[in-house]
């Protein structure tokens, strides 16, 4: 299959690279440095499931230098998945795959607000990476997987096509949930309590999961969280938070979520697409937030700050 990762960083990085692996026809959307580094040494992935070079690796910033392709996966941050989706209007042809492996619940959306609903299917991902140096991902942490379907959780040609070219790669789980969305709200259910802590704290998870205090902060945002998706329609098992704390516990202590990752750096983050998504979409349902609503809160100020400081530098 042809494939187009917008978004070549941690997730994307890695992803993409263990399909070209595979054998698969993969091209990569960066910009700055790291192109300058895919497109002169490949691009690199340090990984403790077996390192692999891509060299030469395919790469641009021009995605309408592409053409049409198989499938398109989005793996930008997720306050950048409206330009991401405008930007990558011309690899889409009528039997392209729009796949999104975002952190929050909101993407498929957006992307279907733009392309319209029949490129677009529904997906998450795991996986603990990030771009250490330009051209280079490090893959640190979580046996990586992907999750994908239908956004009506349909069974469909496409999705079962795509899982085989995955099952393909080496270092990479897939899988088609039966219900998609849940398997959706239940990654975000534990990521952005991970990444709330993590950003009002600055220390990684096994800290926090540790102290008395903080570890009832995180309770109560997976209470809020698993509140909020019963209230849109998404059918959790009983024992939601729960599993999603024995997850939390289970990470590797040195862990940290690339929302924390981006405020400690003083980047813009995905503040607004996980605990001000809580926020947001408990108030749409008559939710109460208060625990997602103090974080959220308590980030804004350097959240602006990092978005006007972006917005000049360009």
């Amino acid at each position: 299959m042809r494939f187009a990762i917008m978004g070549s960083g941690g997730v994307g990085g890695y992803f993409g690279a263990r399909l070209a692996e595979a054998g698969e026809d993969v091209t990569f959307i960066a910009r700055g440095e790291h192109l300058a580094a895919i497109r002169q040494d490949g691009l690199i992935v340090t990984s403790i499931k077996g390192d692999v070079s891509i060299k030469p690796a395919q790469a641009t910033d021009d995605p309408a230098s592409v053409g049409v392709v198989d499938c398109v996966i989005v793996a930008v941050k997720a306050w950048q998945v409206r330009e991401a989706a405008e930007a990558i209007r011309p690899m889409i042809g009528p039997h392209t795959i729009v796949l999104p492996l975002e952190n929050g619940v909101e993407a498929a959306d957006t992307l279907i607000d733009v392309l319209g609903s029949a490129p677009v299917i529904d997906g998450l991902c795991g996986i603990l990476a990030w771009r250490e140096a330009p051209g280079h991902v490090r893959h640190a942490g979580v046996d990586p997987f992907v999750r994908f379907g239908e956004c009506d959780n349909h069974a469909s040609e496409r999705i079962s096509q795509l899982k085989a070219v995955f099952d393909g790669a080496r270092g990479v789980s897939a899988e088609i949930p039966d219900d998609i969305k849940v398997a959706q709200w239940s990654k975000f259910l534990f990521i952005c309590a991970m990444s709330g802590i993590g950003s009002i704290t600055r220390a990684p998870i096994g800290v926090t999961r540790q102290l008395p205090e903080t570890r009832a902060i995180i309770e109560r945002m997976l209470e809020e969280i698993d509140a909020v998706a019963r209230a849109h329609g998404v059918a959790f098992p009983e024992d939601a938070a729960v599993r999603a704390m024995h997850f939390i516990d289970a990470m590797p202590a040195e862990s940290t979520s690339s929302m924390q990752r981006n405020i400690m750096a003083g980047q813009p983050s995905e503040l607004e697409s996980q605990n001000g998504a809580v926020v947001r979409l408990g108030r749409a349902v008559g939710v109460a937030t208060p625990t997602h609503e103090l974080v959220h809160a308590a980030l804004l100020p350097q959240e602006q700050a990092a978005r006007d400081k972006e917005a000049s530098d360009r």
